[in-house]
């Protein structure tokens, strides 16, 4: 899979199906060897659902292993536990 083929996908939580994002404002921590280990998502205040207070910014990395399924539009990851989502 290529990163262009990422762009532009939205992020959803399959645990509350909350909307955390688009993959083409993200960053993506990517080991020595070029695996993916994580998508980073920085908070633009007033983003609804998962971000706090509109100065703050906000990290959010979803570790690669939570990735359920990558579909046309939509890539659907499953995070239970909001205080470890947020660095």
């Amino acid at each position: 899979m290529l990163l262009s083929d990422l762009a532009g996908k939205e992020i959803i939580n399959l645990y509350d199906g909350a909307k955390l994002g688009l993959v083409g404002d993200a960053d993506l921590d990517i080991s020595f060897n070029g695996s993916v280990e994580a998508i980073i998502l920085t908070s633009r205040g007033g983003f609804s659902g998962f971000w706090g207070s509109k100065g703050d910014r906000e990290h959010l990395v979803i570790p690669w292993q939570t990735v359920k399924k990558v579909g046309s539009e939509v890539i659907i990851v499953e995070l239970n536990n909001r205080s470890e989502r947020v660095r």
